[in-house]
């Protein structure tokens, strides 16, 4: 059995205690530090998960021995904190979205190959076991080459989740609204069925979030550089939530699809998920029939954690695992810097064209 790595997360805040309960449940993780700059709310996060207190990864590198160190800080700062655990040797899995723009995520790749460590994003849904039909399914051409993508998110967040945080719902400190905070999971979704997007056309907006200053809904046509089409649609404006979904259209008039969020949306230390992530498209011809027991199936298998408490917890644990598997095998992980920055480019070119 391999030693379990050392892990270490900067930042104390919301996401992050739930990323401490997945080190936790890992078999192959054991939590040995925290730090960040507010040495009062991180000694209260230390002391709560009984480990060590510190001022920068270097400390974590070098006083407890860290081996990598998990980003849970606002994103604006996934960029520096990162740079910082690389200088100190650590491996780095930061929290979605993996920067503000694709330069900041240049630099961190470039940071990442230069120390010779693992770089991985946050992509947790990646896990579930609908995404993961749809992806062998394309990998094994059951629907023909990808060709059309569709991408819908129907959500609500509210005063008092703005309000939460000092840093959301600003440009300067939050850089976008529902583009770089709810979208970018589902926006690596449709990336990792479709591959890399070519060109974007888009246009954002604030319909009923008067208290924020960034977009609530945002609307965009997509070729991706396959040749394929992709239209992609998402909102918080809808009380108190609707869905979330990823539809694939293949050239051999096959479509598959998943909802990954059903009612209202999940929100890291505000309210947990609603509904079981499940496949909602499945016309595959031969398969047609496993969409039911696919129901089923995802359906039991929610209900099962959700008696546990760990709807969110269980998925954040397998991509742990696939980090620190990628670490201690010298392989990629599942979701890779270039993956993440992907996404960023996505966001940053639609705010950039849709204003």
């Amino acid at each position: 059995m391999k030693e379990k790595l050392r892990l270490g997360l900067y930042g104390y805040g919301k996401i992050a205690q739930l990323h401490a309960q997945a080190i936790k449940a890992s078999q192959n993780a054991e939590l040995v530090s925290v730090c960040g700059r507010n040495r009062e709310r991180r000694d209260a996060f230390a002391s709560q998960w009984g480990i060590s207190s510190r001022d920068t990864p270097e400390e974590m590198a070098r006083n407890d021995r860290a081996d990598a160190v998990i980003i849970t800080t606002p994103h604006p700062q996934h960029r520096d904190g990162a740079l910082e655990a690389f200088a100190a040797g650590l491996h780095v899995l930061t929290e979605k979205p993996m920067a503000l723009t694709e330069a900041q995520c240049n630099d961190m790749i470039a940071a990442a190959k230069n120390a010779g460590k693992v770089l991985s994003v946050v992509s947790q849904r990646r896990w579930f076991p609908a995404c993961r039909r749809i992806k062998n399914a394309i990998d094994e051409g059951k629907i023909g080459k990808p060709v059309l993508a569709q991408l819908t998110i129907l959500g609500w967040r509210d005063k008092a989740y703005y309000d939460s945080d000092p840093w959301r719902g600003k440009w300067a400190t939050e850089g976008g609204g529902i583009l770089i905070n709810q979208a970018p999971h589902q926006i690596d979704l449709m990336h990792w069925f479709m591959g890399p997007h070519k060109e974007i056309h888009g246009f954002w907006d604030n319909f009923n979030h008067p208290y924020i200053e960034v977009e609530d809904s945002a609307v965009a046509a997509i070729r991706f550089k396959n040749g394929g089409l992709g239209s992609v649609l998402v909102s918080n404006s809808q009380k108190p939530g609707i869905y979330v979904k990823v539809h694939i259209h293949g050239d051999a008039a096959c479509s598959v699809g998943v909802q990954t969020d059903g009612g209202a949306m999940f929100v890291a230390g505000m309210g947990g998920i609603v509904e079981s992530p499940l496949n909602d498209l499945w016309t595959i011809p031969e398969e047609k029939e496993l969409l039911a027991r696919y129901h089923a199936e995802d359906t039991a298998f929610f209900k099962t954690l959700a008696a546990n408490g760990s709807t969110t917890v269980y998925f954040f644990t397998l991509q742990i695992d696939d980090f620190c598997g990628a670490i201690q095998d010298g392989r990629q992980p599942l979701c890779t810097g270039e993956d993440g920055r992907e996404t960023v480019r996505f966001i940053e070119t639609l705010l950039k064209t849709g204003k």
